[in-house]
């Protein structure tokens, strides 16, 4: 997360609560999934030692599934394999995937590039298919897990006022200063959605109007392969499913604390 991702909420929701795992590399540097683990079980243990409740709050299914349930031991990232890997189209990929291990391809949306680049990957790696390593079975925390939606209208309109204020607090000279300072081929960080529909734009092969397009489409896109994924987590007597539709923050915190006492009551 660079300067304008992180200053689109942090100046506004924070509130003065300290967020971690916020800014730990550069665009740069390779950030694994282990990487992630390393650093957020270290920062849990840190806010439990002080009497707290850490709480986690995202995003990607994979890194919430493995700091729950533990990392599969499927090989580390290979970077020669997976810039090869990201040339293609995603049918292209998805295809092949559905060859080499058709268990997994049924789970994943065929937008999901990331996850496929990753399931192909580990197949090249090993020989073996990406389904073929997954066993995860109690939790290793013991954990309440919300997932909130909203009216698909409400989503749409969100979206497009995220990617405006974006455009307005600077997105494209921070894409230009992070190109001046050679981070342009950086797998990673450039493959993030807001930075790599505004790399076309500043070498003049679309409009700013159409990068800006192709970034609310793409969000669009992201988010519901998002709801489809977490969608999966309602059966889990862990996970709890809250419409917030027209929720004022309040009403929002007094539902969770509802469902939190009623687990409680139950154990």
């Amino acid at each position: 997360m660079f300067a304008i991702f992180k200053k689109s909420w942090t100046e506004k929701f924070s509130f003065g609560i300290p967020h971690y795992v916020i800014d730990v590399v550069y665009p740069n540097e390779n950030f694994s999934v282990q990487d992630f683990l390393n650093i957020a079980n270290k920062k849990i243990k840190e806010i439990q030692n002080k009497g707290k409740t850490p709480i986690v709050v995202g995003g990607t299914w994979l890194y919430i599934q493995a700091l729950l349930y533990g990392l599969s031991e499927a090989p580390p990232a290979d970077v020669k394999i997976r810039e090869e890997l990201y040339k293609e189209s995603r049918e292209s990929l998805y295809k092949k995937l559905s060859e080499v291990d058709p268990v997994y391809a049924k789970k994943i949306h065929i937008n999901d590039k990331k996850r496929i680049v990753r399931a192909l990957e580990v197949y090249y790696l090993t020989g073996k298919p990406f389904s073929s390593f997954h066993s995860w079975n109690e939790p290793l925390y013991d954990f309440v897990g919300f997932v909130f939606s909203r009216e698909r209208s409400q989503i749409i309109e969100r979206i497009e006022k995220r990617v405006e204020k974006m455009f307005e607090l600077g997105l494209v000279d921070e894409v230009k200063f992070l190109i001046e300072k050679g981070f342009k081929n950086s797998l990673t960080a450039m493959q993030a959605i807001g930075y790599k529909e505004i790399i076309p734009y500043i070498e003049d092969k679309i409009s700013l109007e159409e990068s800006k397009k192709q970034i609310i489409k793409n969000t669009k896109n992201f988010a519901k392969i998002q709801i489809r994924t977490f969608k999966n987590k309602f059966k889990d007597k862990n996970w709890y499913h809250l419409d917030i539709t027209n929720c004022k923050n309040k009403e929002i915190l007094d539902k969770i604390l509802e469902k939190i006492n009623q687990k409680e009551e139950k154990e």
